[in-house]
């Protein structure tokens, strides 16, 4: 299993248009073969962050969403919501446990 976490820094005028466009990047990402959970979270307190985090259940799947149109659309949008910053990383997952 691979997960996709990170945040990405915008413009905090852009929020609602963010939130627009991840509503529909999460739609559809859901639809997809492989993809376990897909969410973006904007910060309750920066109205400029949003968190994302991501399952995948392999490499090929998350391979696959990255030539979706639905990806390119959503970096359209990306590149007009005013992007400062972006760190967003994958984790390898080779165990899973409740916390306690």
């Amino acid at each position: 299993m691979l997960v996709v976490a990170g945040t990405i820094t915008l413009d905090p005028k852009q929020r609602a248009a963010a939130e627009a466009a991840f509503d529909r990047m999460r739609a559809a990402t859901l639809e997809e073969p492989g993809c376990v959970s897909y969410q973006a979270y904007l910060d309750r307190h920066d109205p400029g962050t949003v968190f994302i985090f991501e399952k995948w259940q392999s490499q090929e799947a998350l391979d696959a969403h990255f030539a979706t149109p639905h990806m390119a659309a959503f970096g359209a949008a990306l590149a007009g919501l005013g992007v400062t910053g972006m760190d967003v990383k994958k984790y390898i997952v080779t165990g899973e446990g409740t916390v306690p």
